[in-house]
């Protein structure tokens, strides 16, 4: 089945936290939260570390046949079991990631979101958007001054995959018609949702046609016209950017 992936890291000098994969029916997409430069994540591996074999992990059980959650949760229990005994995974900032997967079944397709990377499917001759809108839905709610990522995995807050095996139950799962779609990082995403370039019909359209590196490549002249974050604010200037596009 022909899964087309592009991938870019946000800057040269530093790993692509992103991670994309497939197997002959099954895609993972994930997007590595990184600790601010000032905080401690508490392991001495780094996000790629975690997101690579997470991603790996969730890939590997949801291709034997386990439903998404339980496929989430055994992923993030074995990498935590990796690494526990020499990094403080008790910490808020200890690494974690933002995930879709997709499942291709005979008539339909199985999916799992969980936090702000999206997937985009065909539905009644337009693009249905599927999302875990938690952080969004935040955002406006968090008082001057409060840091949003303090409400990360905790009850009334939203959710990645971390340490912990909770996450999995937060994760959006659910069925939709066989077609195609598109999984997108928030680095990819940013088309639309910082730089309003593109609608979501736009950014599947464009990928329908011309692949998932034309929207990465879209993505970074939208980020170099606009260097210093000021007509487009936000946290990276140019974040890691990854695009998962299947067709039947």
């Amino acid at each position: 089945m022909p899964f087309h992936i592009a991938t870019a890291p946000g800057r040269p000098d530093r790993p692509n936290e992103d991670f994309a994969a497939a197997t002959a029916a099954v895609a993972v997409l994930l997007d590595g939260v990184s600790a601010p430069t000032d905080s401690d994540d508490g392991c001495s591996h780094g996000v790629s570390w975690h997101t690579r074999r997470l991603g790996s992990l969730l890939l590997a059980a949801l291709d034997g046949g386990a439903a998404p959650r339980e496929a989430l949760a055994e992923a993030i229990t074995t990498v935590s079991s990796l690494h526990e005994g020499t990094c403080d995974l008790g910490l808020q900032e200890t690494p974690s990631a933002t995930v879709v997967a997709v499942r291709v079944e005979a008539d339909h397709l199985e999916y799992l979101v969980l936090s702000d990377s999206v997937l985009l499917t065909e539905a009644d001759g337009g693009v249905r958007l599927i999302a875990d809108t938690r952080l969004d839905d935040l955002r406006p709610r968090v008082g001057p001054g409060q840091a949003v990522r303090a409400w990360r995995n905790v009850p009334g807050g939203f959710w990645t995959a971390g340490a912990a095996a909770r996450a999995a139950e937060e994760a959006v799962v659910g069925t939709v018609p066989l077609g195609p779609f598109l999984a997108m990082t928030d680095g990819a995403s940013r088309a639309v949702e910082v730089f309003g370039d593109l609608s979501w019909e736009g950014v599947f359209e464009l990928v329908r046609h011309r692949g998932p590196a034309a929207l990465v490549g879209r993505v970074r002249e939208l980020e170099a016209a606009d260097p210093s974050s000021r007509r487009f604010p936000r946290g990276k200037v140019r974040d890691d950017a990854t695009a998962l596009w299947w067709t039947p």
